[in-house]
């Protein structure tokens, strides 16, 4: 694993250089569409249920992929997340050129994090999402862009990270 300079903020990753350090956990979601873990409504008596439908569903097949995927204990420490969410192209986007998925339909990237990070931790992939120090997303329409499925679905990467060396 390679020490970078994360561009933004100017310091130190712990994040592997591109290709040189495969990741400790890969996952594939697919033929789901990522769900928003959004706000919560109140019911009465106290009761508060998710106000997306799509969520519990999408929260049950990434819990499915992460189980098949996982060999041990879950990851632990401080852990480093890379997920590609492919959602579906809105039947009015051109068809012949790339778009970006940025209508409401698409969910808030934030909250496509939270749904996912929340079945994560549910299946045992990593002990906690509150171990997560680094995330890179991305959302994209099938096979238009980086880690792109031909589906919705997700590509889900976890790193264990190691104390970058100072001096």
């Amino acid at each position: 694993m390679t020490t970078a300079v994360t561009p933004a903020t100017g310091m130190p990753s712990t994040l592997p250089a591109a290709g040189t350090n495969p990741a400790d956990l890969t996952i594939t979601v697919l033929g789901h569409r990522p769900a928003p873990q959004g706000s919560k409504r109140h019911v009465g008596r106290g009761r508060l249920i998710e106000q997306s439908t799509r969520v519990k569903p999408w929260r049950a097949v990434v819990d499915a992929a992460a189980r098949a995927a996982v060999t041990g204990a879950p990851l632990d420490g401080p852990l480093s997340v890379e997920i590609a969410f492919t959602v579906r192209k809105p039947a009015s986007a051109p068809k012949t050129r790339l778009t970006w998925p940025t209508t409401r339909d698409s969910g808030d990237l934030d909250k496509l994090l939270r749904s996912t990070f929340d079945a994560l931790t549910t299946a045992g992939a990593i002990a906690d999402d509150s171990r997560i120090v680094e995330v890179t997303a991305r959302k994209m329409h099938p096979g238009e862009g980086l880690d792109a499925l031909d589906q919705p679905g997700a590509i889900i990467r976890i790193w264990q990270l190691t104390p970058a060396v100072t001096r």
